[in-house]
């Protein structure tokens, strides 16, 4: 009869309201993390993005800079982790499969071993140059670096971002030839232009549109389809080069196999905040529209880009292996 009562007991326990078998998410600190130092567009998104999250959920969503080989190592660090939800990544969607096409024997598979959980933002590049440079237009830019060909130092965010891709696009759309100057992520790459290490490159507009302002940096033409609405005098690259266009999404995903109620409930919590009206603001500000949209939509996105950037390096020969 002792057994019996006991049992009962627990059964009760577990039944009764506040008491399960499992404690709701998330329970602890919540480690999230961004394959590129401080400064880019994926830590700027973070900054402004986690902090209402954390108040939202009631835990911290602590930032991880673990940058190297162009995201990789950071992607790796989170592939790898536990499916719990306590380990999350940031990355833009074009820079997570580019990595694919790059390295042959790349530690993960970024369709396979993730998930998309929701963009964030959207983000486009824009052609800029040192102020030192002798040049004010797209066609200008174009024609310079034809008669110099492999002269012009043009910076990158790391092979496989975002940056470097659109580094590529730019060179097999206009046929230019230029020097590629790596550095371990945006910001230390938009450092570069502005300081003058590099001359030019197709930085992220959430990464350098505080510089362009400050006049540290000219741009010259942006890679969305339309003009943005913070530099309207600054021509598409689709007006000089029809069709040229060249967006992403700065996007969180979580490990494969995270169970799908935690993928669900940081997506409905990722919109709220990106809602938020002390939150939205910033973020537009630096050209990094809010991107809420749902874990299919993005799961597509990664399939979508996955298939179009591995053609085009393939194309272009564009490999690290």
């Amino acid at each position: 009869m002792g057994a019996v009562r006991v049992f009962a007991v627990i059964a009760g326990m577990l039944c009764t309201p506040g008491v399960a078998s499992s404690q709701a998410y998330p329970a602890k600190p919540v480690r999230v993390i961004i394959p590129f130092p401080p400064g880019g567009a994926n830590d700027i998104t973070a900054r402004i993005v986690l902090p209402k999250l954390s108040d939202q959920m009631g835990q911290q969503f602590i930032i991880e800079n673990r940058s190297g080989a162009g995201g990789t190592t950071g992607s790796a660090i989170a592939a790898q982790s536990k499916p719990d939800g306590y380990t999350l990544l940031i990355q833009t969607v074009a820079s997570h499969v580019s990595n694919a096409h790059l390295y042959k024997k790349l530690p993960y598979d970024p369709l396979r071993d993730f998930t998309g959980i929701t963009p964030l933002t959207r983000l486009s590049a824009v052609l800029a140059v040192h102020p030192s440079m002798p040049i004010r237009s797209v066609k200008e830019f174009i024609a310079l670096a034809k008669a110099r060909p492999k002269e012009i130092l043009f910076g990158h965010a790391g092979y496989g971002s975002f940056i470097h891709l659109n580094t590529v696009l730019l060179e097999s759309t206009t046929g230019v030839k230029i020097t590629q100057v790596p550095f371990k992520g945006g910001g230390p790459a938009t450092i570069g232009l502005i300081s003058g290490e590099t001359q030019a490159m197709m930085a992220g507009l959430g990464d350098i549109i505080e510089h362009i302002r400050a006049n540290r940096a000219r741009p010259l033409g942006v890679t969305s389809t339309e003009r943005v609405s913070h530099l309207p005098d600054v021509p598409t690259m689709a007006e000089t080069f029809p069709g040229y266009e060249s967006v992403t999404w700065v996007s969180i995903f979580a490990p494969a196999a995270t169970p799908k109620a935690i993928i669900d409930q940081l997506n409905a919590e990722l919109g709220k905040a990106l809602r938020d009206p002390a939150v939205a603001p910033k973020l537009t500000d630096l050209t990094l529209d809010p991107a809420h949209r749902p874990p299919e939509e993005l799961v597509q996105r990664m399939k979508a880009d996955y298939e179009k950037i591995g053609k085009l390096f393939r194309e272009f020969n564009v490999s690290l292996d």
